[in-house]
């Protein structure tokens, strides 16, 4: 295909995103589904490399997407679990030291890995902690136990991404506004310029009000109520609709900040 076809193909996507965007009709039918699958647990279904993840496999894509654009030397995720998530970073990671290797026509060497991924949550619980440990991209993944927002926890991570060319951080822990405002005042600053900062779970700004029956969180208390309180101090950062735009089916509306400056 020449570079001719390339652009057209790529004009072709960028126009029905575009279209996307604007037609309310299927916007409300994709969040009318994702109330009625979330509703019914259904991002608990999957698994990443034997791990659950707990993520719409759209979004899922969408990593792998962002991944493989910015190419970066660090994943910081706020959030654990079961290790789904960190897992498939941790895998992309490899692909990407993978390709470099192919690329360079230099000899990869699996137990020496160039990326990291930087995992943080307030409770790994053992068993967990055991099961991923024992994973073969264990080697690429570093784990913290403690708060995500404490200046302990956030000192340790800066250490990590010092002196990296591309930082790409995914924030999937607490959901409060404060919570998640902290979050972003910790760690966005640590995204190089061109990468994101993704704040999942966006999508409880646009839930009824008492969904979430065993959780703190609500619309007006939620991730994207403190993603717009941030980019009102932030202009480094501007939200990518494209991605909300092409995904529809996903907990993360509007979540993706790209650092522009």
């Amino acid at each position: 295909m020449n570079s001719n076809h390339l652009d057209a193909f790529a004009k072709e996507r960028a126009d029905r995103l575009s279209e996307f965007g604007a037609d309310k009709a299927f916007k409300q039918q994709a969040l009318d589904w994702v109330a009625s699958s979330m509703n019914r647990k259904y991002i608990y279904n999957f698994d990443w490399l034997g791990r659950p993840i707990i993520q719409y496999p759209e979004d899922i894509v969408s990593v792998q997407d962002l991944i493989w654009t910015t190419r970066p030397d660090v994943v910081v995720e706020t959030g654990i679990a079961h290790g789904g998530s960190v897992i498939l970073s941790a895998s992309m990671l490899a692909m990407l030291d993978y390709c470099d290797a192919v690329e360079s026509g230099s000899i990869l060497d699996p137990s020496k890995p160039k990326r990291k991924v930087i995992g943080i949550d307030i409770d790994i619980r053992p068993h967990n902690r055991d099961l991923i440990e024992k994973h073969p991209m264990a080697n690429r993944l570093v784990m913290i136990e403690g708060s995500s927002v404490a200046k302990e926890t956030v000192a340790q991570v800066q250490r990590y991404v010092d002196g990296a060319k591309s930082v790409l951080v995914f924030l999937d822990s607490m959901h409060t506004h404060d919570h998640v405002l902290a979050e972003l005042e910790a760690y966005a600053p640590m995204v190089t310029k061109g990468s994101y900062c993704v704040v999942f779970d966006t999508i409880v700004e646009d839930l009824p009000k008492g969904y979430f029956v065993d959780r703190p969180w609500n619309p007006g208390n939620s991730p994207k109520s403190a993603l717009f309180e941030y980019l009102k101090t932030h202009p480094e950062f501007e939200i990518d609709a494209s991605m909300h735009n092409k995904l529809m089916i996903t907990a993360v509306p509007h979540g993706h900040l790209k650092r522009i400056a």
